[in-house]
């Protein structure tokens, strides 16, 4: 679960993207609800409203809402494929029992990907804690990105982009 308490402009403002007529008007995301993401257009960014939760794989039974694994066959062709990414805007995420958000970023984002197969969806790419909190609390953790990151995982090639996906996030606070 992830909070994104902010509007569709303030997202856009924050994220350099258009609002367009994405009609967000903040508070929580949970897998199976509608929010937005940040796609990377021909010369611009803008929001579209995507359901959390990407249909799975043939042999699944749950829509899938994280990507962890980025070798994984079921994601690597749509990672491999800029367009297929976005920017997943928030304003906090849950890590166990505690809510984080992070330094000087009201709005911030992480790294995600989006289909349009059976439904228009998304997936968050998630990393390994960082060990600023115990591991049993926070295990995995949103891929957040830093502002000067967001054109990289938009529309850089595939080698550099998985250049970002590190471990931990820097600049995280508990949210009391």
């Amino acid at each position: 679960m992830y909070r994104l308490d902010a509007t569709a402009d303030e997202i856009a403002v924050a994220l350099g993207a258009q609002a367009g007529r994405d009609v967000w008007q903040g508070g929580g995301v949970v897998p199976g609800g509608f929010a937005p993401v940040v796609v990377q257009g021909r010369d611009t960014r803008r929001l579209v409203p995507r359901l959390w939760g990407v249909p799975p794989p043939p042999r699944g039974l749950n829509v899938v809402t994280h990507v962890r694994n980025l070798e994984s066959p079921f994601w690597i062709g749509t990672l491999r494929h800029s367009e297929y990414r976005c920017l997943i805007p928030m304003t906090a995420f849950r890590g166990g029992r505690d809510w984080f958000g992070v330094e000087d970023q009201p709005v911030f984002a992480c790294a995600g990907i989006w289909r349009d197969s059976e439904v228009v969806s998304f997936a968050m790419i998630t990393v390994a804690g960082d060990g600023l909190y115990p591991a049993e609390k926070v295990a995995t953790l949103p891929l957040i990105l830093a502002p000067q990151e967001f054109g990289v995982w938009l529309r850089a090639d595939w080698k550099l982009a998985r250049d970002l996906v590190r471990i931990g996030a820097s600049g995280l606070r508990r949210i009391t």
